[in-house]
């Protein structure tokens, strides 16, 4: 095994902040998910430079103490060994292949993805093993890995998430200030899906008062669709401790007149009541039938059928 020694570098983003980039071997690749929609993560990455106002990460890293506020996203740990201990995690006999998320906890192309090629060698070990994974991010950075993910579609399920909370320009600069403008992302997209890769858009988190409103929602819907998007899901904010005091914050400073109907409609819970998420979901499943929303890739990357089992017939 090869030894990763410590390192610290100081980098710039933007011109703006400084992060602070840790290279600390894992000991774990594979993380179990409880109450989620998969039961296995990946990270190649802890911490994000994104630092979008309403990232739901804030909350775990306050409940485990550490910075959540204005700091989050000023120290990237990069675990600089998680291909080698991912490898040795799928070799082993008592692993079922099930299905991995990529990018659930911070962005897996987010710009030290450029340098350490951490989740592109992920991406590689998971399709040598033919094991199935999804993958979500803002970044178009993903487009460099092309070649790999149509690689590891033709041996399991591979789909690819594009997270596009909204197409205004003003919106996004304000909201998630780190990531590269929306538009680039379904230019992304477009090339994923020409090359036979799975790639949807994720509208999420929508905000009330700010992105939900019926003609922004239909100006991604209609994106997405131009630009060859095999799905679209739609979900609301989500406020737990941590993320709720940042993005109030955000909102005081941004949209103050919003800041009794948030609290008005959050109060003390971290989900927007149903009577008021659920019409901004069904808009968007209206929307996405509407212009017709599905898979229509050229090239369908996919495994091979599983062989079919023969039974021997006894006499």
């Amino acid at each position: 095994m090869v030894a990763h020694p410590p390192a610290v570098e100081q980098v710039f983003y933007h011109g703006r902040m400084a992060a602070e980039y840790r290279e600390e071997p894992c000991k774990v690749a594979l993380n179990r998910v409880k109450g989620m929609a998969f039961s296995w993560s990946l990270n190649p990455y802890m911490g994000c430079v994104h630092r979008c106002a309403f990232c739901y990460v804030r909350a775990f890293e306050r409940r485990a103490d550490r910075p959540f506020d204005d700091r989050y996203g000023t120290s990237i740990r990069v675990k600089v060994n998680i291909a080698e201990v991912l490898r040795r995690e799928l070799a082993r006999p008592s692993w079922s292949h099930e299905a991995v998320a990529i990018g659930a906890a911070t962005d897996p192309y987010q710009p030290a993805e450029g340098r350490y090629r951490l989740t592109r060698a992920c991406i590689e070990t998971l399709g040598a093993a033919s094991n199935p994974f999804s993958l979500i991010t803002r970044g178009p950075m993903i487009v460099r890995d092309a070649d790999v993910l149509a690689e590891a579609a033709r041996r399991a399920d591979v789909s690819v998430t594009f997270s596009i909370p909204t197409l205004d320009d003003e919106i996004w600069r304000r909201t998630e200030p780190g990531t590269a403008p929306p538009r680039q992302r379904l230019r992304a997209l477009s090339k994923l899906v020409e090359t036979g890769v799975r790639a949807s858009v994720g509208m999420a988190p929508i905000l009330p008062g700010i992105s939900d409103r019926p003609e922004l929602l239909a100006d991604v819907v209609r994106a997405a669709r131009t630009a060859g998007a095999c799905g679209v899901w739609a979900n609301t904010l989500y406020l737990k401790p941590g993320t709720r005091e940042h993005f109030l914050d955000c909102l005081e400073r941004e949209w103050p007149e919003l800041l009794p109907e948030y609290e008005r409609l959050y109060g003390r819970r971290a989900y927007l009541p149903q009577a008021e998420s659920g019409p901004v979901r069904e808009t968007v499943r209206r929307l996405a039938r509407e212009h017709g929303i599905r898979d229509r890739r050229r090239v369908k990357l996919a495994p091979p059928p599983e062989p079919e089992q023969l039974e021997l017939l006894a006499g």
